[in-house]
């Protein structure tokens, strides 16, 4: 597969350039060096370059894998366990010395980090969905690097991510990213396994979601690792879903997150044919099940339609329906004409005492204070013009 000569593929260089949001996901054999404990050394380089990003204006958020690993090491185990309980137990261990060897690299670079641990459930349910997203965007409003990993010990067989490439996806897609890295020890996806097949070539850019690189991609991960380079292509495939392109580049390359953020095509680039906001839109005009609207005056339909605005409730005269928070409702004007749709920070109850309310009344109204807004405008795509 010649992707280089595919012309309709756009060049991966330019999208790194200008990418501000970006997520960053690095797997157990490299944090841990292949199971010996956590590599401080590579933990300490890839931190000083995502502060140097972050000091550069981008926002960065890093999956990191590494728990189950280093709580095998520290409870001297040698092969991964099966058994879902000592996969638990070996988080609960591990996670100790993981999160606190980011926070100590990212610290000494001058920059705020915080753990993140998530479950499929968080991001499958709406509500949860919007709060996590909604805790991400305030972190990183703060100059702050968000490190996420699954939360081995809580989760079971039916509710586990299945591998932090998976993950890696999942939040790019949760925090519109503009790009998904997926750091590992792999120089990047080849035509075939170059350690069985002389003849395989590598493959710089392609499109993600092209079924021939899943054929290219066959092979297990590592003993220490979950996932191998068929997980990354998927992974690839859910991130351009919303509009992420994903690049898998070789986690030991010198200042390899600098210099894929200058342009440099390092790795393997799968670039997203469809751009964040028709993603975005596409999938808010597809959700046909909406659960309800609100009625807005002319001066909301205004900041709306003309300013690309936020719905604040000031501007919301009546709600429609039952609806809880994290729900797809219409907004529609005082004649009943859809203008816009999308997710409602607030559950229907709750809208209707805000209507006509300002955001410093909402804690006497509803006991507490949270999003400013009752539709976000990252959460809005319009249903006309």
């Amino acid at each position: 597969m010649q992707a280089d000569s595919d012309k309709s593929i756009s060049e991966p260089g330019p999208v790194l350039r200008e990418a501000r949001r970006i997520v960053v996901k690095v797997g157990s054999s490299l944090v841990t060096n292949e199971g010996r404990g956590l590599d401080e050394q590579a933990i300490r380089q890839w931190s000083q370059q995502l502060a140097a990003l972050v000091q550069q204006g981008r926002e960065l958020i890093m999956v990191s894998s590494g728990a189950v690993a280093e709580g095998m090491k520290r409870l001297g185990w040698r092969t991964r366990p099966k058994e879902i309980h000592e996969l638990q137990a070996a988080a609960a261990v591990g996670q100790m010395g993981l999160v606190q060897m980011y926070e100590t690299q990212l610290r000494a670079c001058g920059v705020g980090s915080a753990q993140v641990l998530l479950t499929h459930a968080d991001l499958a349910d709406r509500e949860r969905y919007l709060n996590a997203k909604s805790t991400l965007l305030t972190l990183l409003q703060l100059r702050v690097v968000p490190v996420i990993n699954e939360n081995d010990t809580v989760v079971n067989d039916e509710i586990k991510f299945g591998d932090n490439d998976t993950l890696g996806a999942l939040v790019a897609n949760l925090v519109e990213a503009d790009v998904l890295v997926i750091l590992t020890d792999q120089k990047g996806l080849y035509t075939a396994d170059p350690r069985r097949d002389p003849a395989a070539q590598f493959v710089h850019v392609a499109r993600a979601g092209d079924p021939a690189l899943e054929a290219m991609a066959g092979g297990a991960g590592s003993g220490i690792g979950k996932g191998g380079m068929i997980t990354k292509i998927l992974a690839a495939k859910r991130a351009a879903a919303s509009g992420a392109s994903t690049v898998i580049a070789w986690g030991r390359e010198p200042d390899v997150l600098k210099r894929l953020c200058t342009g440099e095509a390092i790795g393997t680039a799968l670039m997203a044919q469809t751009a964040k906001h028709q993603a975005r839109k596409r999938w808010m005009s597809d959700h046909l099940q909406l659960r309800g609207a609100v009625v807005v005056d002319d001066g909301a339909v205004s900041k709306i339609v003309g300013e690309g605005k936020s719905l604040l409730p000031i501007g919301m005269t009546a709600v429609e329906g039952d609806f809880s928070r994290g729900d797809v409702i219409a907004v529609r004007d005082a004649r009943g004409l859809e203008i816009a749709r999308g997710l409602a920070n607030y559950a229907s109850p709750e809208a209707r005492l805000l209507c006509r309310k300002v955001s410093a009344d909402f804690e006497r109204l509803l006991g507490y204070a949270a999003e400013p807004e009752m539709i976000h405008r990252d959460n809005l795509v319009l249903s006309r013009g």
